[in-house]
């Protein structure tokens, strides 16, 4: 697996959360709560070109590995969606692993802003693809 990126690198400030539109709140709130039911070491939500929101928490098992992130992205694919608006995704060291980022890209093209979130709601960092 690639190494993960620091995501702060060369990006503007960061914006607080209460300075977050309601939708990308809510997508925080589904990553924390996708991460909290499962005990997983992150979460993750997306919302897509319609306004559905999907969740998702890392899973990793013997014979599979997924990230959050790309959980969330397959879910929202296999439901029909032909883009995303935002995503966030939850963890404790504010990184995100380049193929998570490229999942994101891959169906939400160029202007997708990811925010990287801290297990207390705190925006560590935003990425725009």
């Amino acid at each position: 697996m690639p190494r993960a990126a620091r995501a702060t690198k060369g990006r503007g400030p960061m914006p607080d959360p209460a300075e977050l539109s309601p939708e990308d709140a809510k997508l925080v709130t589904l990553a924390r709560g996708a991460r909290g039911r499962s005990g997983a070491a992150e979460g993750a939500a997306v919302r897509d070109e319609t306004g559905r929101t999907y969740s998702g928490a890392a899973v990793s098992l013997a014979s599979f590995e997924i990230s959050a992130l790309q959980l969330a992205v397959a879910q929202a694919v296999s439901a029909g969606s032909n883009g995303l608006e935002a995503a966030v995704v939850t963890r404790r060291d504010g990184t995100l692993d380049p193929s998570d980022l490229a999942a994101v890209r891959d169906l939400g093209g160029p202007g997708v802003v990811v925010y990287l979130v801290s297990f207390d709601s705190t925006v560590l960092s935003t990425i725009t693809t």
